[in-house]
């Protein structure tokens, strides 16, 4: 428990000094609330339209929820397949490099086209945004086995799938995690990118909403639900790694 205090106090006193500092410049400096609003203000608004807010929250995990496993699902299998099949590693890895040098945004409309304005193309971009960490991390995971092992392994007349599960793929979960860790963080940011090229709720549309009417508070408000949903995420996919991965060293500082 101790151990555990140590890694949360540092960057807990680090936010409420900054929220604290924030509060104090925009009080000392007479900010326009439409401009900077305060924590205070913040905090306000957000209690105060709860009801409404939650409901576009709702809307917001439910498809979070949806397109995060799909898209982690397709990074595991091109992990997984391009590791298996290495002309297919050297024909396809680089145009999966490429795929992501085009911005998620720019790809909403194309989607809307080709499939409409349904939960298809949201769950498309979801993908298309988480998939790539999570087969990035799993084939630089199964590429890293220990080669000391897998020689032994082969003397001993293991098969191909038996060096690949008893070896390669336990020894990948770590970094397999850390991908999934990371798409996690991206999962919420996707679907609210997601809703914004077409809803009629959630914290996308309500972000659009906001923007029209200048209501910065309320912005910031929509901000601080996409944070916590993508630390919420991100805690669920480190504590099940914690479940799974047993072997793991922790580190003790």
């Amino acid at each position: 428990m101790r151990s555990y205090w140590k890694l949360i106090w540092p960057p807990f006193v680090a936010v409420i000094f900054f929220l604290a500092v924030w509060q104090l410049a925009v009080s000392w400096f007479q900010v326009e609330q439409w401009i900077l609003p305060s924590p205070g203000a913040i905090l306000r608004e957000a209690t105060g339209n709860a009801a409404g807010l939650w409901d576009h929250t709702l809307a917001t995990l439910r498809l979070t929820l949806i397109g995060f496993p799909i898209g982690t699902g397709v990074g595991l299998l091109v992990a997984l397949l391009l590791h298996l099949l290495p002309w297919a590693r050297r024909a396809f890895y680089p145009l999966l490099i490429l795929s992501q040098n085009v911005p998620s945004i720019a790809l909403g409309p194309l989607l809307v086209i080709w499939f409409g304005f349904g939960l298809l193309p949201k769950i498309v971009l979801i993908t298309l945004v988480c998939f790539f960490p999570v087969a990035v991390a799993a084939m630089g995971g199964l590429a890293q086995s220990d080669r000391v092992m897998m020689n032994y392994m082969k003397m001993a007349g293991a098969s191909k799938w038996q060096i690949f599960t008893k070896l390669e793929l336990p020894h990948s979960l770590p970094s397999m995690f850390s991908g999934i860790k990371i798409s996690a963080s991206y999962a919420v940011m996707g679907a609210v990118v997601a809703e914004w090229i077409g809803a009629d709720k959630g914290i996308g549309y309500y972000m659009l909403l906001q923007k029209s009417a200048y209501r910065t508070d309320r912005m910031f408000v929509a901000i601080t639900v996409i944070v916590l949903l993508s630390l919420v995420l991100f805690g669920l996919i480190a504590l099940l790694e914690r479940w799974l991965v047993r072997w793991k060293p922790r580190r003790n500082s």
